[in-house]
């Protein structure tokens, strides 16, 4: 398969995918205001910003490591000239109303695309590692489904075989029903849950984390 892109100079530029698993990375354009909002009620906006970007970093260290074809969905706006190197990541814009038709969107580009093994993930988790992303790559050799459970109720990450649509819709993005619901969707099928996570979306997520000191001082 092969990536068409059209350069400044009008000349096409073409990259042949590697492999035939997909790493999705959903980020929010890092602007003041807009980044980690609930966690900028109590450390201001400024700060959130700068641990969100902070985060990035982290989560682009993580993906580097992967050894899979990437895939960066913006919220916003597709930057080109930023940390995410266009010649490792493929980018594109996330599109639909809301979190889980923007997540399908992507997963059905991906599937349409030709991958076989398909993983997303999200871009404010500091624990992740480059292992849980390489074990569910793994875990989906033999199961339809891998879930990371955030301790939230929600979940860090989520690989799928094939394309089910129903676990992007009806939910309430955001709380912490949304793995319960999940599940309930895939009781015909198998799953695989990594080790619980906790994901970086309040105060009380970075209190007491030795990684996040330095912004609190």
């Amino acid at each position: 398969m092969l990536l068409v892109k059209i350069g400044a100079n009008g000349l096409k530029k073409e990259r042949k995918f590697m492999t035939k698993n997909l790493l999705l990375i959903f980020t929010r354009n890092p602007e003041l205001g807009k980044a980690k909002t609930r966690l900028a009620k109590t450390v201001g906006d400024e700060t959130a910003l700068e641990i969100y970007k902070f985060l990035l970093k982290k989560t682009n260290e993580i993906s580097s490591k992967i050894n899979a074809d990437k895939a960066v969905y913006y919220s916003v706006k597709v930057r080109e000239n930023d940390i995410w190197d266009a010649s490792i990541y493929q980018k594109h814009l996330q599109k639909g109303e809301d979190l889980g038709i923007r997540m399908l969107n992507a997963f059905k580009h991906g599937f349409n695309e030709g991958y076989k093994k398909i993983i997303i993930i999200g871009s404010d988790l500091y624990d992740l590692t480059p292992n849980h992303i390489e074990q569910a790559f793994s875990y989906l050799d033999s199961n339809d489904v891998v879930i990371g459970p955030a301790k939230d109720g929600g979940y860090y990450l989520l690989g799928l075989t094939n394309l089910h649509e129903q676990i992007f819709k009806n939910k309430d993005w955001g709380t912490s029903s949304v793995r319960k619901d999940t599940l309930k969707d895939l009781k015909e099928n198998t799953i695989h849950l990594l080790e619980e996570l906790n994901d970086i979306d309040i105060f009380e997520d970075i209190k007491h984390h030795k990684a996040f000191q330095h912004f609190l001082k």
